[in-house]
Order: C-alpha cells, then structure tokens, then sequence
C-alpha cells in the first residue's frame, strides 16, 4: 500500500478537518458551561462565600496569609440606638416625604458652612463593604470654579441631548423640563461632587481593594439627602453624562477616583417650581410575607 492509499483510506486523517472543528466547539461549549455554572454561583450566593470556597479549593501550596486592611480593634456592645426623632419613623418619613429636587437655588442667603460639614459627617457614617468608607465628597463654593464646571457640563450635555439621548430618553425627561442650560451650576453656593474610590491604598502604597464601592457611596449619598433635607437645605442629583473624567482633572482628583453625582445645594430660588408629581403608595412599593 502507498502512502498516498494509507492516508486516503483513513478514515481519521481523511476527515480532519471535521474532526478539529467538532473538538473546537466542544472545548468551546466546555467553557461557556462552566463560565455559566461560576454565574450562576454568583447570583445565587454571597460574592464573599464564593470567594471563599476558591480560597479553600485551591492548592495548599497556592495559600498565603494576607494581613487585614482595618486595625484589630476590640469589638464593644452596642445596645441600639439612643438619639431618636421625637416623631420616630412617621416624623423621618414626612421629612423625607417634603424633599424635592430642585433646580433653581437662589445666590442668597448662603447655608452655613458648618451645616454642610455636618451633613457630609452623617454620608460618612453610611456603611460600606469592608468598612473601606470609599468616598470623597468635594465641596464647591469658588464662583470660577462653578462656572468651569458648568462650562464642561453644558458643553458635554448639549452633545447629550442632540446626539447621545434616544428619542424615548429625552421624551421620558420633557415633564421635567430639562434641557442643556443647568444655571443651577453657577447660582447654586455650593457644589457637592461625590467621588467614588474604586481602590484605595495602604500604608506602604500597595493598591486595596473596595468592596462594593458604588453602592456604598450611593448609600452615603442618599444619607446626604436626608441629612441636608433635615437642615432645610435643598438639593438636586445630577449625573453629568460623560463629563466625569474632565472634572476629575479639574478638580485634580487622583486615579483611582471616579465621579458618582454632582449635587448642587442651597436654598430654592422665590420663583422655583417643581412638577407636581405624586410617589409612589405603600401598596405599590413593598412585599410582605
């Protein structure tokens, strides 16, 4: 038998090609198995436990003891809370209730300093994963500092509404009457921009992790509200679409921060209107079993 014979009646070496391209996709859909397996982990079980039970599977060798990124702190009781509303929850819920956002603040009378000091410490007492408290709240009272950010917002948001919004995005936005003009930037005293540490550092300089730093400073930011709203100071959310990176080098920010919202804070202007929109009922809102 030739060789040419020996290779063309195997069945094997004749029909390679198809051999190859079914192991392919079986290594493929191996893969996709198994990235759908570790997914589906993830959604149903705490992201810690699952790091955790690598940690265990791994190789005793692979093992390395790592130090904490908080002190050894002696843990003491703590027996609930002591400083309450007078009114408890319906007090705080009317409170909460009478917050709007606002976007026409008046120049005067400008909210003392020591308030939004005071608010900014009640946003850092929001919990955070790890307790790695991820956030920098930058206070902005500077005039030519608000009108470059208004600067950088406006020309950013114009692309936003003209080119970058869908259609159904900006009609979702017409009963609140928005558009590109945020005045709001330069009339408002102050400026608070809510910067979330993506890592942050120890000691010696090496990177640390964050553990779910969005959402804590969401949770810090959403203390804040209360917290100015207890003041009698009115604010407005914001959430400067593509305009991140530029105020971060504005304000000089370092790398490992990003910006979350900007919010401007003062007293509503004599002539502010809001839309008369009605919340939510409790029957639409909550699930109990």
């Amino acid at each position: 038998m030739t060789t040419n014979e020996f290779f063309g009646k195997s069945i094997f070496l004749s029909n390679w090609f198809s051999i190859l391209l079914v192991t392919c996709v079986a290594v493929l859909l191996r893969c996709l198995v198994a990235k759908f397996d570790v997914a589906k982990y993830l959604w149903g079980h705490n992201n810690e436990e699952f790091v955790s039970n690598l940690a265990n599977n791994s190789k005793e060798g692979d093992c390395e003891e790592y130090l904490s990124a908080l002190p050894e702190v002696e843990h003491v009781p703590y027996f609930g809370a002591t400083i309450t509303l007078p009114g408890g929850s319906k007090q705080f819920y009317e409170m909460a209730n009478n917050r709007h956002s606002v976007r026409a603040f008046k120049p005067h009378p400008i909210p003392a300093f020591e308030v939004i000091e005071n608010c900014i410490l009640a946003a850092g007492c929001a919990p955070s994963g790890a307790h790695t408290e991820p956030w920098t709240f930058c206070v902005i009272s500077n005039k030519d500092f608000k009108h470059r950010i208004r600067h950088i917002v406006e020309r950013e948001e114009e692309i936003n509404y003209a080119q970058r919004m869908s259609k159904q995005w900006r009609s979702d936005l017409r009963p609140l009457k928005t558009n590109h003009v945020k005045s709001y930037l330069t009339d408002a005293p102050y400026l608070i921009l809510v910067f979330k540490q993506v890592y942050g550092f120890t000691k010696s300089g090496k990177r640390k992790q964050h553990y779910y730093n969005e959402i804590s400073v969401s949770i810090a930011v959403g203390i804040l509200l209360c917290a100015l709203q207890a003041a009698g100071v009115s604010s407005l959310v914001t959430t400067p679409l593509n305009c991140g990176a530029a105020l971060c080098r504005l304000l000089k920010r370092p790398i490992n921060e990003k910006l979350l919202v900007l919010m401007p804070v003062g007293y509503p202007s004599d002539n502010c209107l809001i839309p008369n929109f009605k919340r939510k009922e409790l029957k639409d809102i909550i699930f109990v079993n």
